[in-house]
């Protein structure tokens, strides 16, 4: 079926929205107003995890001692390089998705799209340029920037994005980290492991307080911050900050927001620290986009609403990714399934999407490794369930390797053995999650996975342990 369709967005949605649209015959033209790759690649996912490597890397040769390793002299960390080998993949990924785009007859404009009535968009170029481009169908994947908080607003030098974090030139001596999220717990270990003192400040009472991360995992993650050194501050809020020459002094209080009935009281509500970095959210990129000339309406936040096939309220008009909002998944290999699903249906198909059975992967250190259900969600749904856990230092690559901080828990439905969910804390665990993901996307039981043989010695094995824990104890019930 031959279809004009227009993609606004070269996130890790829109490129492989384009990408499949083209497969399926269609005449693509996908629209890009800063660079390729959209945040994940340029602001998020991607530099992070350079810097973390390097942090890691870091971390090794201060502990090379442990390995038997005489490193002579003393061991810095150059930013600068960190930075120019940053921008120089970043690049080449930039390139190589380009490069998928032309090979598969997609057109690339770069430029500012705004949406000039039902059926047109214009363009406009960096040079000043326009040009209307028609389509059957539209695609948004605009996605999101980091929130500016009006209490202390981001001037880039003292009060710093996520965006901000990953053009620094130097380490600061001290930082304090806003928001105890995904962001905020990966920036916090990459700060501490590279030499600054940090403090994390969460608002909720627990760092990473989220639907899709057991409660033990978060315990285990702040033994690991208080033992390199991260200050947390839980169940508090940053009431104010003033900058003063080269710190800024924070001011703390007692958060309204905390699900802690008993909130410890605050002994030390004043920190001074060079930078701050404020990792609470993300804002819409919706506006200025002429959402009002097709009669598309967004949440009062901005957010685009959408049914399970991606459709919006208008008519051949599609939303995937990050400016779906909070109320659905916000990760790029998310954005990238939905990106395939709106494609699809944009030509002509049914396809529906599922947000059952998604992967979470945190780079904290140690990592995190998430699907399916926590072990308080699967309560508050009804199931009856028992949970099983097991130590990564019982591994003997655990131990080889001098990565024994971790534990595999697994939730289990009585009865039926069903796995619902497994939460990995542990080296390498965004990787380990993708065995657990097919058993619980495919109904597999504790003895499925128990019955599969892990390679020895892996850390893989660390399934097969918790598994045959489960069975074990199942079976005497």
């Amino acid at each position: 079926m031959h279809r004009k369709i227009i993609i606004i967005g070269g996130g890790p949605g829109g490129y492989i929205a384009a990408l499949r649209a083209a497969a399926l015959g269609g005449s693509v033209t996908l629209i890009e107003k800063e660079n390729l790759g959209g945040t994940c690649l340029n602001w998020g996912c991607i530099p992070s995890k350079i810097m973390k490597n390097t942090a890691d890397i870091f971390l090794k040769f201060l502990n090379a001692d442990k390995f038997g390793i005489n490193v002579a002299g003393n061991v810095t960390f150059d930013m600068k390089s960190l930075m120019e080998k940053k921008n120089k993949i970043l690049e080449t990924q930039r390139i190589g998705i380009a490069a998928l785009l032309k090979n598969n007859d997609v057109v690339l404009e770069m430029g500012r799209a705004v949406i000039k009535s039902k059926g047109i968009v214009e363009v406009t170029t960096k040079d000043g340029n326009k040009k209307e481009i028609y389509y059957d169908r539209l695609v948004i994947a605009t996605g999101t920037k980091p929130l500016n908080v009006e209490d202390f607003p981001f001037d880039h030098n003292h009060i710093l994005s996520s965006n901000d974090i990953l053009q620094l030139d130097k380490i600061p001596e001290s930082i304090l980290i806003v928001g105890g999220g995904v962001i905020g717990c990966e920036f916090a270990f990459i700060f501490s492991a590279l030499g600054s003192k940090v403090t994390l400040v969460e608002a909720m009472s627990r760092p990473l307080p989220l639907p899709f991360v057991d409660q033990d995992c978060s315990k285990l993650l702040l033994r690991e911050m208080k033992k390199k050194k991260i200050t947390v501050f839980c169940d508090t809020i940053v009431k104010s900050s003033e900058i003063n020459d080269d710190q800024i002094t924070i001011h703390l209080d007692l958060s309204p927001f905390t699900d802690n009935p008993k909130p410890k009281k605050i002994t030390n509500n004043l920190i001074k620290a060079q930078k701050m970095a404020v990792c609470i959210g993300r804002s819409a990129l919706s506006s200025d986009l002429g959402l009002e000339n097709i009669d598309l309406l967004t949440t009062p936040q901005g957010w685009i609403d959408v049914n399970e096939k991606l459709e919006t309220k208008v008519e051949g008009v599609y939303a995937i990714g990050d400016i779906l909002g909070p109320q659905k998944v916000m990760l790029a290999h998310v954005a990238s399934h939905e990106g395939i699903i709106a494609a699809q249906n944009a030509m002509g198909f049914e396809s529906i999407m599922n947000y059952d059975v998604i992967p979470g992967a945190i780079f904290t250190m140690p990592e995190i490794g998430t699907v399916g259900l926590s072990e308080a969600e699967a309560k508050k749904k009804g199931y009856e369930v028992e949970a099983f856990s097991i130590n990564f230092r019982t591994l003997g690559k655990a131990q080889a390797i001098d990565e024994l901080a971790g534990m595999a828990k697994m939730i289990v439905e009585k009865g039926s053995g069903k796995v619902l969910g497994v939460h990995l804390i542990g080296a390498h665990a965004t990787d380990l999650i993708a065995e657990a993901t097919l058993a619980v996307q495919k109904g597999l039981s504790a003895e499925d996975i128990a019955h599969t043989i892990h390679a020895h010695p892996t850390l893989a094995e660390i399934m097969g342990e918790v598994s045959l824990k489960a069975c074990a104890i199942l079976t005497k019930a």
